[in-house]
């Protein structure tokens, strides 16, 4: 029986810890994001981002060991940022439920649309680090972030009828925001997407 291909690693080498390779590691990464959204994750490679970042090969494997782990930390880095941006949001007791979900709507739309070229070639390679633990922490933070919002805007609802709520609120916005951002959008066209989006989700909560 023919033996399963072993995933690439997808873990960096090591950690910068003087400022000076943090500045290389952040070029790294900024020429990688400009080789991605050029050239797609099926043309991707470490050559590329070398030529782009202005370094060597061997300068890119100090840090990351094949291409497959500087997708892997762009993907982190993106799942961290939308991650604590909503989280933000969403825990500001002092805005109403109502303010917090548009604003979740309008920021979650916008950031889409913005990153759209660079998730969808993220998306490519997907497979790569889908199960990884940080793909499931990274969800699993999400979720709970909605959770703990759902549970002061619904607190009548039983766990299971907020549940379900809390699971058709998350895979619309998810779903229909990132079926926006496939096109090129106006931020006026972002602006009442997000708007409409947001009346129908207040209206779906009766907030």
């Amino acid at each position: 029986m023919p033996k399963t291909p072993a995933k690439p690693q997808i873990s960096t080498r090591k950690r910068p810890k003087q400022a000076r390779s943090e500045v290389l590691v952040n070029c790294i990464l900024e020429a990688a994001i400009q080789v991605l959204e050029k050239e797609g994750a099926a043309r991707f490679t470490t050559a590329r981002v070398a030529e782009r970042a202005g370094v060597s090969v061997g300068s890119i494997y100090q840090y990351f060991p094949n291409k497959a782990s500087i997708l892997f930390r762009l993907q982190s880095d993106e799942w961290k940022s939308t991650g604590n941006l909503l989280s933000r949001i969403l825990d500001d007791t002092s805005l109403s439920h109502e303010v917090r979900l548009r604003q979740v709507v309008h920021s979650f739309v916008l950031s889409e649309c913005e990153e759209a070229r660079m998730r969808g070639a993220l998306a490519d390679a997907a497979p790569l680090y889908r199960d990884s633990p940080e793909a499931v922490n990274a969800k699993k933070e999400n979720e709970q972030a909605f959770h703990r919002f759902m549970s002061t805007a619904l607190p009548e609802l039983s766990t299971q009828a907020r549940k379900i709520k809390t699971d058709i609120l998350t895979r619309t916005l998810s779903t229909v925001g990132k079926d926006f951002s496939m096109e090129a959008r106006t931020k006026k066209e972002i602006r009442q997407f997000s708007d409409a989006m947001s009346d129908m989700l207040c209206r779906y909560l009766e907030l």
